[in-house]
């Protein structure tokens, strides 16, 4: 199998994060703090995860970090836009994730980066406001002002390649309408100020338009759209989306295959948030959990398969809610109460309590997607990237197709893209005589 011609990674990686709260703060931080050998890079991928190659008596099994070429650490330089102008140092402080005396042994590189003004529009985000934003002119020249940031950032910062990775707020439920269907009535809609284009919208068609890599950190539509699937693909750009896997998604994606996988039966499945950060606090409004709602409610759908398995998920009952506790800041508690039943259908319970740190894990996908687009452009991958569908509660995926939501597939898919792209043996787990 003949590998695929990779660029080098050379020179400096730029990652611009729309949003500079309490996730874009904990991966800059996060970054620095290995960087000076303070910390370890625990939950990435990129940094710790190995990959066998061939079979198991073979022994082969570098770091993912050794086995493809990624940009490392040491070459990242970043950039930010938010509503308000506090620098990474600033807000830092105020989303309380981080120990202060870590954030203080940091001050002058997170001082460094201080946000761009944003553009924003408070009909998708209800309950934010703030003063750092972009007023003047039409969505389109928005969109313009956000390409001659980004042209600003490459020169003043010397970065070589960019990526970008939405990390800001929920936006309100879109569907999606007209001016989304295909580029031509997306730049129309954007010089006719078209209500239906939301703000992430416009940062992805100002990366996509400049080549740039784009993955989508929220719940929104953002690039998800024939729009900008047709702008990626002409421009040659990798996206990603939909809304980073942390909390309660991430343990239904690891529980859920393994009660499929055993065929014991589902009843009900409850699941409650309370969380007190500026997410929570967006996610308060109806219209911005609506989104959310939906990119958590579609992950036990897409793995048990009720219409293959209608005896034993046909009837299940999901609920989500998601509570606004100040108190508890960014340690998001994830409740569930799950309903099983078993041999004969006699019932049985479980009761998942997770005290999480939502920006905690959050972090180490943002550094994942970070390099593992800019491999991807530099691989010559364009539109859609499937096998990163590993970092994400509601995958984008070619239309008409359902998303792969299952952990362990959507691991032995990235996995495998990268053996593929390296010439190795894909690995099936067949058996001793094939690729055991």
């Amino acid at each position: 199998m003949a590998a695929t011609p990779i660029a080098p990674a050379a020179g400096r990686l730029g990652v611009l994060t729309p949003g500079l709260g309490a996730v874009s703060t904990t991966f800059i931080a996060g970054v620095e703090a290995i960087r000076l050998g303070l910390a370890e890079p625990i939950g990435s991928l990129t940094q710790l995860g190995t990959i066998r190659l061939g079979k198991r008596t073979e022994g082969r099994s570098p770091l993912i970090r050794d086995f493809v070429p990624l940009a490392g650490l040491e070459d990242l330089v970043f950039g930010a836009w938010d509503i308000f102008p506090d620098s990474a140092y600033e807000s830092a402080l105020k989303a309380g994730v981080l120990e202060r005396s870590l954030i203080e042994s940091l001050r002058p590189q997170l001082e460094k980066v201080l946000p761009l003004p944003a553009v924003f529009d408070q009909r998708f985000v209800k309950r934010l406001d703030g003063p750092h934003v972009k007023t003047r002119g039409t969505l389109r020249d928005k969109a313009e002002a956000l390409k001659e940031d980004i042209r600003a950032f490459q020169r003043d910062s010397g970065a070589d390649r960019l990526v970008m990775i939405w990390c800001a707020s929920t936006e309100t439920f879109l569907e999606p309408g007209p001016a989304h269907q295909s580029l031509a009535a997306f730049e129309k809609a954007l010089s006719e100020d078209d209500p239906s284009i939301a703000p992430s919208m416009i940062y992805a068609y100002a990366a996509l338009s400049l080549g740039i890599p784009y993955a989508n950190g929220a719940p929104n539509l953002s690039a998800d759209i024939p729009a900008l699937e047709e702008l990626a693909l002409a421009q040659g750009s990798p996206i990603s989306g939909k809304d980073f896997k942390t909390g309660q998604t991430l343990m239904k994606t690891i529980l859920a295959p393994g009660f499929k996988a055993r065929l014991i039966g589902l009843s009900g499945w409850f699941s409650t948030n309370i969380l007190g950060n500026r997410d929570g606090e967006v996610l308060d409004d109806p219209e911005s959990f609506k989104t959310k709602e939906e990119s958590k409610l579609g992950v036990l759908d897409s793995i048990l398969q009720p219409h293959l398995y209608p005896q034993l998920y046909g009837s299940l009952y999901h609920k989500v809610r998601i509570n606004y506790y100040p108190p508890r800041g960014d340690n998001k508690e994830g409740w569930d109460n799950i309903d099983i039943f078993g041999w004969l259908g006699y019932p049985m319970q479980i009761k998942v309590d997770f005290l999480c740190r939502d920006s905690i894990l959050a972090a180490p996908i943002v550094l994942d997607l970070a390099l593992f687009l800019d491999m991807a452009k530099r691989a010559g991958m364009k539109g859609i990237q499937e096998w990163l569908s590993f970092y994400f509660k509601s995958p984008i995926h070619a239309r008409g197709l359902y998303p792969e939501h299952d952990l362990f597939i959507q691991l032995m898919k990235l996995k495998n893209t990268l053996r593929h792209l390296r010439g190795e043996e894909l690995i099936t787990h067949l058996g001793l005589e094939y690729y055991d």
